[in-house]
């Protein structure tokens, strides 16, 4: 009797296992943006996508693919490839993440380059029976190509066309793995490091560049400066030279007008006015210092005394 129980027992728990078992093989519950190939006796049967579903256990089996995808490390700063074997595939955009490598340019200069794809799966059926591991079938294409392109370039034009080099990858990749059922939607250049010597060589070359552009800065500065300088002066001395002018000619139109005054009032010619008074102007200059000396008019002052006469006389008349 305790024999029996014992072997009941077995049997029991035998067949909890094999229905944990065959229920484990036949439910299957896909999360959002997964799918699962199902294989119905080794052949392809139909694709199971995000919901609760049940297979036939054993003769319906989901398909197991190798897979390498990229994890990131330490918040996304760093990333690692990794190869596994997965049931599950999913739809999301991925990221992949190259390996450097040498590549050789037009003028012979080896550089190492890394770079990072991003690619999202739209035929899962041919991205799993069509090539075998996707990411890695990508990433040995890309090499490929992206030495095509680096060896048709030198080296100054492969360091400042980064963007051209993604656009040319991104659409030579998307156009050779839209069989595989995979969408490339960019290709990044992470890393682009030429040997040591040439980056010396580089740095030496952009500092002698960039004291150039400073002394060439430098001397249009101090060109400009003097430029400026010379009109500043140029103008002041035309501004001088105008009010020099303006000043000479107001003076030279007063005393137009005073003489024409001078006419008016003594009816006749003003000269002896005029050379009378120069003559009063310059008799202090004559006698300046001579206080304890005879001073002599000469005859020709005489003429003078009659031009004051005639001053005295217009005065008069003025008045």
């Amino acid at each position: 009797m305790i024999f029996s129980l014992g072997i009941l027992s077995i049997l029991f728990w035998v067949v909890f296992i094999f229905l944990l078992t065959l229920i484990s093989k036949s439910v299957y519950m896909v999360k959002q943006a997964q799918v699962i190939l199902i294989e119905r006796l080794g052949k392809f049967d139909r694709i199971i996508g995000p919901g609760l579903h049940v297979v036939i256990p054993f003769i319906e089996q989901p398909r197991q693919v190798m897979w390498t995808y990229s994890k990131t490390e330490g918040h996304g700063k760093r990333y690692y490839n990794v190869t596994e074997i997965l049931e599950r595939i999913d739809l999301r955009e991925s990221v992949y993440d190259f390996p450097r490598q040498n590549v050789i340019t037009k003028d012979n200069v080896t550089m190492e380059i890394n770079a990072i794809l991003y690619y999202q799966i739209t035929d899962p059926k041919a991205a799993v029976y069509e090539v075998d591991d996707m990411p890695q079938a990508i990433e040995k294409y890309t090499q490929t190509r992206l030495r095509d392109i680096i060896g048709s370039m030198d080296l100054d034009e492969t360091l400042v066309s980064r963007n051209t080099i993604n656009a040319r990858l991104t659409e030579i990749l998307d156009e050779a793995t839209d069989r595989w059922g995979v969408k490339v939607n960019r290709v990044e250049l992470q890393e682009v490091n030429p040997p040591a010597d040439i980056r010396v060589a580089m740095e030496k070359q952009m500092r002698a560049e960039r004291e150039r552009r400073e002394m060439i800065l430098h001397s249009e500065g101090k060109k400009q400066s003097a430029i400026l300088e010379a009109e500043g002066i140029r103008a002041a001395q035309i501004l001088e030279a105008e009010g020099q002018a303006q000043s000479r000619l107001t003076v030279t139109e007063a005393e137009s007008k005073a003489i024409e005054m001078l006419r008016v009032a003594a009816q006749g010619d003003p000269l002896p006015y005029l050379i009378a008074m120069q003559y009063v102007k310059a008799l202090p200059e004559m006698v300046k210092g001579k206080d304890d000396k005879l001073v002599v008019i000469p005859y020709e002052a005489s003429s003078m005394m009659g031009a004051l006469a005639s001053i005295k006389t217009l005065f008069d008349k003025v008045g």
